[in-house]
């Protein structure tokens, strides 16, 4: 991905006649010297930044991970499951003999196990570790995505002081770039835990996805549909500027070519995505909506922290 940076946002065009720079221009139009100047240096500030922070990313992976301080610093706990001597010693019970003496006590049978529920067990907690917490699944994937969200806002975060500072015209924003990979990598993550769900033969997990995606695909086709003085997201006129500008740089490089693609086809494609990214933060969204109202019931006698739970959300 960082060649691929250099090589694109690091290319100078050698002739006014080259083919990246009217491209850039006929997306961006008039604002193309924000995020795709016609000129761009070899390795400007931003692209020395992003692979410094990216050989960092990698060589402090193994010693720190902030997704690994979050979950195993020591303030989350787990409890310990008790054996089976001390479940038949609180029930007042003895524990079953095995099944060589059931065979010579002419006990053939192989009867469950049983302890009453209302017995009084205390279960034992530990904090959690990063040894306990291996064994979950997704979990390597949650810290690679948690590490590289924080390292992209940090990169966000200097590219925009660097612009407010320097206001460089010849630098492509590569911050924004980084914003996009990390909704790119989050969305693949949604996808495999929805997949997960897909292939679980028992619950209807299928079934809530499903009826979810075509929620979220109604909702999708209303909005489109609502006329834009109700509703103004000015996509009508950003296809209109981008259709001009294409047609435009179009016929200057190949003649009488002609768009391929339609409006109506590109607002399918969005009305899709969006059912797709409905589909995908279905069980997320549940688990944060309960997760969210077990906070509430344990903080019910402490309004202050009842107050700070919103900001979960964001």
């Amino acid at each position: 991905s960082l060649l691929l940076l250099v090589f694109f946002f690091g290319h100078e065009p050698r002739s006014p006649s080259s083919l990246l720079a009217p491209l850039l221009k006929s997306f961006a139009g008039s604002d193309a010297g924000f995020f795709f100047p016609a000129k761009m240096v070899v390795m400007g500030v931003q692209l020395v930044v992003s692979l410094l922070v990216a050989s960092i990313m990698q060589k402090m992976a193994p010693h720190f991970s902030f997704a690994r301080w979050i979950l195993c610093s020591g303030r989350l706990y787990r409890y310990r499951h008790p054996s089976e001597e001390e479940l038949f010693a609180l029930a007042g019970k003895q524990k079953p003999k095995g099944r060589r003496e059931r065979r010579l006590n002419g006990v053939t049978e192989n009867k469950p196990s049983s302890v009453p529920r209302d017995i009084d067990l205390q279960l034992e907690s530990t904090p959690i570790r990063t040894v306990d917490a291996l064994v979950l699944q997704y979990f390597l994937e949650y810290q690679w995505y948690v590490d590289f969200a924080v390292y992209s806002t940090f990169v966000y975060l200097f590219t925009e002081g660097y612009y407010c500072l320097v206001d460089p015209r010849k630098e492509a924003n590569i911050g924004i770039l980084w914003c996009l990979l990390t909704v790119f990598f989050s969305i693949k993550i949604f996808f495999m835990v929805m997949r997960h769900y897909f292939k679980s033969e028992e619950g209807g997990e299928r079934s809530v996805c499903l009826s979810f995606a075509f929620f979220f695909l109604l909702i999708a086709m209303v909005v489109l549909v609502v006329r834009d003085d109700y509703l103004e997201f000015g996509l009508d006129a950003g296809l209109t500027n981008v259709y001009n500008n294409l047609e435009a740089f179009l016929k200057e490089q190949a003649g009488d070519w002609t768009i391929p693609v339609t409006k109506l086809s590109i607002k399918l494609s969005l009305v899709a995505l969006c059912s797709f990214i409905g589909a995908c933060l279905t069980f997320p969204g549940l688990r944060l909506a309960q997760t969210h109202l077990d906070a509430l019931k344990l903080a019910a006698d402490r309004p202050v922290i009842q107050l700070c739970n919103p900001a979960d959300f964001f």
